[in-house]
């Protein structure tokens, strides 16, 4: 599928029915599958052959959405998820040990911030949170001989800090340690970041890539690009004697960190996507470009608007001419961000409060990246566990307003936040 645009990519690859097979992408509900031969079976537990054994390591219909992934970002391969959660768990495990230690940026969507900064912490891997705005030699300070990874935000949720990639991959590659990007918010359509040097690529497929907010999914993607050492990184390069001695990165090659991430973490941690899951997914990523830019223009009227407005402290719309991040994003998302404003009303709290709970046409949902409209207050929601120095931190206002612009008719959407300003 190489040849053709992203757009036919998001509804042709992956899949490809041959003579009388289902024009849609079938769902395989199965467990288990069955072989002629105790061999067979055999080889397949022993990474000799390739196939499907049983569906917490690989599924036909997870399959095939996992090579339409891989396929939209450039990547050698993708492993989907039971959640963003899981997959930005096992992008880090997959690498790092305990003693281990990992940069990141600390505008990280909450979620993350806590995952890593209680949750992986307490399984002994280090992290240093860097500012959105660290200079090179802020990030060239945070390195020891023990960093294993760097991860970062394309688009930061919700402060929408638009993450220098090509600066972190640079710095990281000097120090050999691999880059991870969450593309959650821009998607391959606005932004693929192994285009600038990122190596792993994770998504929540629950926000755009689904697209519906119908099914809770991740992804993570290899770009194949990484050079996996002996020195830092043992578990890739070493015998794995849970498959008789295995090697990874020889008998994997390029493919090495995906495997390891599928036969091991997700043999044993067993967070993997259902088919049902799959199947909407696909779904939603069929319509993927088309909704993609509704969202960017219906959103970026929104900011025009909202930057108008007497009502209004500040407005962060990383395409919006003016915004601190705009240059950054004219490099790396040119043909447009994702659908999600914050801003601050004046009057603080009370006033974020007030104009949420006059929304009509608008949802105040603890979700983002969807076709409706809907918003929410991060301070008190998605970033409740930050203190008051993170919530600053992460560029985080206490009445800072998150709202996801969906690709209802832009009129509607501006009538309800005109009228929830105005009551």
């Amino acid at each position: 599928m190489s040849k053709y645009r992203i757009g036919t990519k998001c509804l042709h690859s992956g899949y490809t029915p041959k003579n009388g097979e289902p024009r849609v992408m079938p769902i395989v509900q199965s467990t288990t599958y069955t072989y002629d031969s105790v061999s067979e079976m055999g080889d397949l537990f022993d990474l000799k052959t390739d196939g499907f054994f049983y569906t917490r390591l690989a599924n036909p219909t997870l399959d095939l959405v996992e090579k339409k992934i891989a396929e939209l970002e450039g990547g050698v391969g993708a492993m989907i998820t039971a959640s963003g959660q899981a997959a930005s768990l096992i992008s880090i495990t997959n690498i790092c040990l305990a003693g281990d230690h990992v940069i990141c940026s600390s505008s990280v969507y909450g979620g993350t911030f806590n995952l890593f900064n209680k949750t992986l912490r307490d399984l002994g891997i280090d992290f240093t949170f860097l500012p959105p705005d660290a200079t090179a030699q802020d990030i060239e300070n945070a390195f020891k001989e023990n960093t294993r990874a760097v991860f970062i935000e394309t688009l930061a949720n919700p402060s929408l800090v638009v993450t220098d990639i090509e600066l972190y991959a640079n710095i990281a590659h000097k120090h050999s340690v691999a880059l991870i990007v969450d593309n959650t918010f821009a998607t391959p359509i606005n932004c693929r970041p192994f285009e600038f040097g990122a190596d792993i690529v994770v998504h929540s497929t629950s926000k755009y890539l689904d697209g519906h907010a119908a099914a809770l999914g991740g992804a993570i993607v290899d770009s194949g690009n990484f050079v996996w050492t002996k020195e830092k990184y043992p578990n890739l390069t070493t015998p794995d004697e849970t498959y008789h001695g295995v090697i990874y990165t020889e008998h994997f090659g390029k493919a090495a960190y995906i495997a390891k991430a599928r036969v091991h973490l997700m043999r044993d941690m067993g967070a993997q996507q259902s088919p049902m899951n799959a199947f909407i997914l696909n779904l939603g990523m069929e319509t993927l470009e088309l909704r993609m830019k509704r969202h960017c223009e219906n959103a970026l009227k929104v900011a025009e608007f909202l930057k108008s407005s007497d009502k209004i402290k500040t407005v962060v719309y990383p395409g919006l001419e003016g915004d601190k991040y705009y240059e950054l994003a004219q490099k790396y998302l040119p043909n447009g961000t994702c659908g999600v404003i914050s801003f601050v009303p004046k009057g603080g709290f009370d006033a974020a409060v007030k104009f949420m709970e006059k929304l009509k046409l608008t949802s105040l949902a603890v979700h983002v990246a969807d076709v409706r409209t809907c918003a929410l207050h991060p301070a008190s929601t998605t970033h409740r566990q930050l203190s008051e120095k993170q919530l600053e931190e992460s560029g985080i206002d206490p009445a800072m307003i998150r709202l996801s612009v969906g690709i209802e008719n832009i009129d509607d959407i501006l009538d309800d936040i005109r009228n929830a300003l105005e009551n």
